[in-house]
Protein backbone atom coordinates (compact mmCIF):
# COMPACT_ATOMS: atom_id res chain seq x y z
CA UNK A 1 0.00 0.00 0.00
CA UNK A 2 3.22 2.10 0.18
CA UNK A 3 3.05 5.41 2.44
CA UNK A 4 -0.11 4.63 4.63
CA UNK A 5 -2.25 7.78 5.17
CA UNK A 6 -5.59 6.77 6.56
CA UNK A 7 -6.90 3.76 8.79
CA UNK A 8 -10.77 3.92 9.51
CA UNK A 9 -12.59 1.64 11.46
CA UNK A 10 -16.33 0.70 12.81
CA UNK A 11 -17.63 -2.02 15.79
CA UNK A 12 -21.36 -1.94 15.98
CA UNK A 13 -22.80 -3.71 18.03
CA UNK A 14 -26.67 -3.18 19.36
CA UNK A 15 -27.22 -5.44 22.41
CA UNK A 16 -27.32 -2.81 24.45
CA UNK A 17 -30.54 -0.18 22.76
CA UNK A 18 -33.29 -1.90 24.77
CA UNK A 19 -33.31 -0.16 28.20
CA UNK A 20 -35.11 -3.40 30.15
CA UNK A 21 -31.38 -5.07 29.43
CA UNK A 22 -30.06 -5.48 32.68
CA UNK A 23 -27.34 -3.83 34.58
CA UNK A 24 -24.43 -6.83 33.77
CA UNK A 25 -20.89 -6.76 35.05
CA UNK A 26 -19.65 -5.15 31.72
CA UNK A 27 -21.80 -2.11 32.39
CA UNK A 28 -19.99 -1.67 36.09
CA UNK A 29 -16.79 0.45 35.69
CA UNK A 30 -15.33 -0.93 39.23
CA UNK A 31 -15.49 -4.35 37.91
CA UNK A 32 -14.94 -3.97 33.77
CA UNK A 33 -13.09 -1.02 33.75
CA UNK A 34 -14.54 0.57 30.91
CA UNK A 35 -17.73 0.01 28.67
CA UNK A 36 -17.80 -0.57 24.93
CA UNK A 37 -13.94 0.62 24.54
CA UNK A 38 -12.24 -2.65 26.34
CA UNK A 39 -15.20 -4.53 24.93
CA UNK A 40 -15.04 -3.95 21.29
CA UNK A 41 -12.08 -0.69 21.34
CA UNK A 42 -8.99 -3.16 22.23
CA UNK A 43 -10.26 -5.40 19.02
CA UNK A 44 -10.10 -2.20 17.00
CA UNK A 45 -6.87 -0.93 18.56
CA UNK A 46 -4.99 -3.96 18.22
CA UNK A 47 -5.72 -4.67 14.91
CA UNK A 48 -4.75 -0.96 13.91
CA UNK A 49 -1.34 -1.63 15.83
CA UNK A 50 -1.13 -4.51 14.26
CA UNK A 51 -1.63 -2.59 10.49
CA UNK A 52 -0.80 0.27 10.55
CA UNK A 53 1.56 0.48 13.53
CA UNK A 54 2.09 2.20 17.06
CA UNK A 55 -0.36 4.92 17.87
CA UNK A 56 1.17 8.58 19.46
CA UNK A 57 -1.48 10.34 20.66
CA UNK A 58 -5.74 10.48 20.68
CA UNK A 59 -8.50 13.05 21.14
CA UNK A 60 -11.83 11.03 22.12
CA UNK A 61 -15.42 11.18 23.25
CA UNK A 62 -17.78 8.90 25.13
CA UNK A 63 -21.23 8.65 25.75
CA UNK A 64 -23.40 6.46 28.39
CA UNK A 65 -26.95 6.50 26.28
CA UNK A 66 -29.04 4.94 29.01
CA UNK A 67 -27.68 5.72 32.48
CA UNK A 68 -30.33 3.19 34.39
CA UNK A 69 -30.96 -0.33 34.25
CA UNK A 70 -32.81 -2.78 36.22
CA UNK A 71 -30.32 -4.80 38.17
CA UNK A 72 -30.22 -8.39 37.26
CA UNK A 73 -31.14 -10.22 40.52
CA UNK A 74 -34.00 -7.09 41.65
CA UNK A 75 -35.55 -5.61 37.84
CA UNK A 76 -37.53 -3.22 40.51
CA UNK A 77 -34.84 -1.97 41.47
CA UNK A 78 -32.40 0.22 39.38
CA UNK A 79 -28.88 0.42 38.68
CA UNK A 80 -26.43 3.27 37.32
CA UNK A 81 -24.46 2.08 34.52
CA UNK A 82 -21.04 3.80 35.18
CA UNK A 83 -19.31 2.86 31.88
CA UNK A 84 -19.41 4.53 28.02
CA UNK A 85 -21.71 2.68 25.61
CA UNK A 86 -20.23 4.63 22.78
CA UNK A 87 -17.38 5.89 21.96
CA UNK A 88 -15.02 7.64 18.58
CA UNK A 89 -11.51 8.75 18.33
CA UNK A 90 -9.39 10.34 16.62
CA UNK A 91 -5.83 8.41 16.51
CA UNK A 92 -2.58 9.76 15.52
CA UNK A 93 -0.10 6.84 14.39
CA UNK A 94 3.95 7.26 15.22
CA UNK A 95 4.38 6.46 11.04
CA UNK A 96 2.43 9.85 10.50
CA UNK A 97 -0.80 8.12 9.76
CA UNK A 98 -4.38 9.39 10.69
CA UNK A 99 -6.89 7.19 12.16
CA UNK A 100 -10.49 7.39 13.20
CA UNK A 101 -12.05 4.52 15.12
CA UNK A 102 -15.80 4.48 16.38
CA UNK A 103 -17.24 1.25 18.66
CA UNK A 104 -21.22 1.39 19.96
CA UNK A 105 -23.19 -1.12 21.83
CA UNK A 106 -25.59 1.25 20.01
CA UNK A 107 -26.20 0.93 16.52
CA UNK A 108 -29.90 -0.66 15.67
CA UNK A 109 -29.36 -3.17 13.14
CA UNK A 110 -26.01 -4.38 14.00
CA UNK A 111 -25.12 -7.47 15.81
CA UNK A 112 -21.15 -7.84 15.20
CA UNK A 113 -20.59 -5.53 12.12
CA UNK A 114 -16.78 -4.90 12.40
CA UNK A 115 -15.03 -3.07 9.69
CA UNK A 116 -11.81 -1.40 8.74
CA UNK A 117 -10.14 0.39 5.33
CA UNK A 118 -6.45 1.46 5.28
CA UNK A 119 -5.68 4.15 2.03
CA UNK A 120 -1.71 4.35 0.97
CA UNK A 121 -0.65 5.89 -1.73
CA UNK A 122 0.05 2.82 -3.63
CA UNK A 123 -3.30 1.07 -3.07
CA UNK A 124 -6.33 0.40 -0.49
CA UNK A 125 -7.51 -2.32 1.70
CA UNK A 126 -10.59 -2.93 2.90
CA UNK A 127 -12.02 -5.45 5.33
CA UNK A 128 -15.50 -6.70 6.73
CA UNK A 129 -16.01 -9.14 9.15
CA UNK A 130 -19.01 -10.20 8.25
CA UNK A 131 -17.75 -11.08 5.24
CA UNK A 132 -14.98 -12.49 6.49
CA UNK A 133 -13.13 -14.48 3.62
CA UNK A 134 -13.40 -11.33 1.03
CA UNK A 135 -10.42 -9.02 0.86
CA UNK A 136 -11.24 -5.83 -1.02
CA UNK A 137 -7.91 -4.15 -2.52
CA UNK A 138 -7.57 -1.18 -4.67
CA UNK A 139 -4.51 -1.09 -6.90
CA UNK A 140 -3.29 1.83 -7.70
CA UNK A 141 0.26 1.90 -8.98
CA UNK A 142 -0.45 -0.96 -12.41
CA UNK A 143 -4.12 -0.54 -13.91
CA UNK A 144 -5.22 2.02 -16.47
CA UNK A 145 -7.76 4.75 -15.44
CA UNK A 146 -10.43 2.38 -17.22
CA UNK A 147 -9.60 -0.84 -15.48
CA UNK A 148 -9.49 0.85 -11.98
CA UNK A 149 -11.41 0.06 -8.69
CA UNK A 150 -11.29 -2.50 -5.93
CA UNK A 151 -11.10 -5.74 -6.74
CA UNK A 152 -12.95 -8.68 -4.59
CA UNK A 153 -10.29 -11.10 -3.81
CA UNK A 154 -11.82 -14.56 -2.44
CA UNK A 155 -8.89 -15.29 0.37
CA UNK A 156 -9.62 -19.26 0.07
CA UNK A 157 -6.68 -20.24 -1.17
CA UNK A 158 -3.92 -22.78 0.26
CA UNK A 159 -1.34 -19.73 -0.93
CA UNK A 160 -3.23 -17.58 1.92
CA UNK A 161 -2.35 -17.87 5.59
CA UNK A 162 -3.35 -21.01 7.27
CA UNK A 163 -6.09 -22.04 5.32
CA UNK A 164 -3.82 -24.81 3.22
CA UNK A 165 -5.24 -26.86 5.83
CA UNK A 166 -8.79 -26.37 5.14
CA UNK A 167 -10.84 -26.61 2.22
CA UNK A 168 -10.25 -27.26 -1.26
CA UNK A 169 -9.91 -23.29 -2.94
CA UNK A 170 -13.85 -21.36 -2.90
CA UNK A 171 -14.80 -23.39 0.64
CA UNK A 172 -15.11 -20.25 2.84
CA UNK A 173 -14.36 -21.13 6.72
CA UNK A 174 -16.38 -19.68 9.49
CA UNK A 175 -15.45 -17.56 12.65
CA UNK A 176 -15.19 -20.71 14.72
CA UNK A 177 -11.89 -21.25 12.66
CA UNK A 178 -10.43 -17.95 13.69
CA UNK A 179 -9.81 -19.68 17.52
CA UNK A 180 -8.51 -23.08 16.05
CA UNK A 181 -5.68 -20.46 14.05
CA UNK A 182 -5.27 -18.58 17.04
CA UNK A 183 -4.76 -21.85 19.19
CA UNK A 184 -2.58 -23.38 16.63
CA UNK A 185 -0.01 -19.94 16.67
CA UNK A 186 0.44 -20.79 20.64
CA UNK A 187 1.21 -24.70 20.35
CA UNK A 188 3.37 -23.82 17.22
CA UNK A 189 5.14 -21.46 19.67
CA UNK A 190 5.56 -24.11 22.65
CA UNK A 191 6.91 -26.46 19.91
CA UNK A 192 9.39 -24.37 18.51
CA UNK A 193 10.70 -21.87 21.15
CA UNK A 194 9.59 -19.15 19.74
CA UNK A 195 7.43 -15.96 19.14
CA UNK A 196 3.36 -15.27 19.31
CA UNK A 197 1.70 -12.60 18.86
CA UNK A 198 -0.02 -10.44 20.46
CA UNK A 199 1.93 -11.33 23.56
CA UNK A 200 1.36 -9.33 27.01
CA UNK A 201 3.59 -6.89 26.11
CA UNK A 202 1.46 -6.32 23.21
CA UNK A 203 -1.81 -6.06 25.35
CA UNK A 204 -0.63 -4.20 27.58
CA UNK A 205 0.53 -1.18 24.60
CA UNK A 206 -3.18 -1.79 23.69
CA UNK A 207 -4.58 -1.01 26.99
CA UNK A 208 -2.00 1.68 27.37
CA UNK A 209 -3.96 3.60 23.99
CA UNK A 210 -7.49 2.73 25.47
CA UNK A 211 -6.16 4.44 28.86
CA UNK A 212 -5.25 7.52 26.94
CA UNK A 213 -8.43 7.41 24.92
CA UNK A 214 -10.46 7.47 28.57
CA UNK A 215 -7.70 10.21 29.57
CA UNK A 216 -9.02 12.75 26.69
CA UNK A 217 -12.78 12.08 27.25
CA UNK A 218 -12.46 12.94 30.43
CA UNK A 219 -9.56 16.44 29.68
CA UNK A 220 -11.65 17.20 26.55
CA UNK A 221 -7.90 17.15 25.12
CA UNK A 222 -5.61 15.35 22.85
CA UNK A 223 -3.50 12.94 25.54
CA UNK A 224 -0.36 11.15 24.62
CA UNK A 225 0.01 7.22 24.73
CA UNK A 226 2.17 5.67 27.06
CA UNK A 227 5.13 3.42 26.02
CA UNK A 228 5.32 0.01 27.30
CA UNK A 229 8.58 -1.19 27.20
Amino acid sequence: LGRIFHFRAAYLQSWLVDPEVPRLWRMEKKRAGSGVLGDLGAHVIDLARYLVGEIGSVSADAETFIKQRPLPDNPDVMGRVTVDDAASALLRFECGARGVMEVTRFATGRDNANRFEINGDKGSLAFDLEDMNRLHFYDNTSRPARLRGFSNILVTQATHPYLKNWWPPGHVIGWEHTFTHQLYDMLEAIATDGDVQPDFRSGAQTQAVLEAVLESVASRRWAKVAKIR
